[in-house]
């Protein structure tokens, strides 16, 4: 069963960002790749950004469990997801091959 996670309310979304983002902090700061990793995802929060508003606005998702705060047109959720992804899965990548 998965837990219920609803209960944090309209900082759900917020709550679930703020997680995942410390712990691709955490190994990216462990992998000693936290710049190389920043300037990845400033590069490719560009085009997140453009595809993120492109999918709102047509309505591909709707998301309820949000702050309710909108940043530039988007979720400030979504602009966290937006570094918290691509570094996440750099993350990732760096923990497991990062010092060959």
């Amino acid at each position: 069963m998965v837990p219920d996670i609803s209960v944090f309310g309209r900082y759900t979304y917020l709550a679930t960002e703020l997680f995942w983002g410390a712990i691709a902090f955490l190994l990216l700061r462990r992998a000693n790749a936290l710049r190389r990793a920043g300037a990845t995802i400033l590069a490719l929060y560009p085009v997140a950004y453009v595809w993120d508003r492109y999918t709102l606005a047509v309505g591909v998702f709707d998301i309820k469990l949000r702050t309710g705060i909108d940043v530039a047109g988007i979720p400030l959720e979504e602009h966290l997801f937006m570094a918290v992804v691509p570094g996440l899965v750099i993350a990732f990548h760096e923990t497991l091959f990062g010092s060959e």
